[in-house]
């Protein structure tokens, strides 16, 4: 009858044809997830087509400027002037990209404020004023000098200024440049 050798590749015929039918399912599924893909990106393209071609007529001149004349005088829209055109690089910066002062810059400017008052209490002291007013505003003074430093890193933190990039050359010469007229 059926010898061992004959049972064994019976067992591996049947394992491999499992295989084979697991692999074959796994690309039929694969293909399936390729089509679907490849009809939502169709899709998305055509989406894309239509957005252009509804954003070109929603932008035509003419039809922009008779909704300008029609809504004039509710608009009440004016031509921009040259000089209101910047480059980005010219906005001032987001909050978030604003550098924290440095505790540093608040202390010495609270030292320099001591440094002043002192100097200037000296002063009086050569035209006449005693010794003793002169300690007492230099002590004064050294008393303000942490409330000045406190009230100096309070107002960096809470009002940051903003500075434009410099505005630098041209990287592309089809780059329009716009702004005041200079040379």
């Amino acid at each position: 009858m059926l010898k061992t050798f004959d049972l064994v590749l019976i067992g591996v015929m049947t394992a491999t044809a499992a295989v084979t039918y697991t692999i074959k399912h796994r690309a039929e599924l694969k293909l399936e997830e390729v089509h679907r893909l490849e009809a939502e990106i169709k899709l998305e393209k055509d989406t894309i087509d239509l957005l252009k071609a509804d954003w070109a007529l929603q932008s035509q001149p003419n039809r922009l400027e008779r909704l300008v004349r029609a809504y004039n005088d509710e608009l009440k829209l004016q031509p921009t002037e040259s000089t209101a055109l910047v480059h980005a690089k010219e906005l001032p910066m987001l909050k978030s990209e604003v550098p924290v002062p440095d505790v540093t810059e608040a202390k010495v400017s609270a030292k320099s404020a001591t440094e002043a008052s002192a100097k200037s209490a000296t002063e009086a002291g050569a035209k006449g004023a005693t010794v003793a007013s002169a300690k007492s505003a230099i002590e004064a003074s050294a008393k303000r000098a942490p409330d000045t430093a406190k009230g100096a890193q309070a107002t960096a933190k809470a009002q940051p200024v903003p500075m434009p990039a410099p505005r630098g050359e041209a990287e592309d010469a089809d780059q329009i440049e716009t702004g005041s007229v200079e040379e």
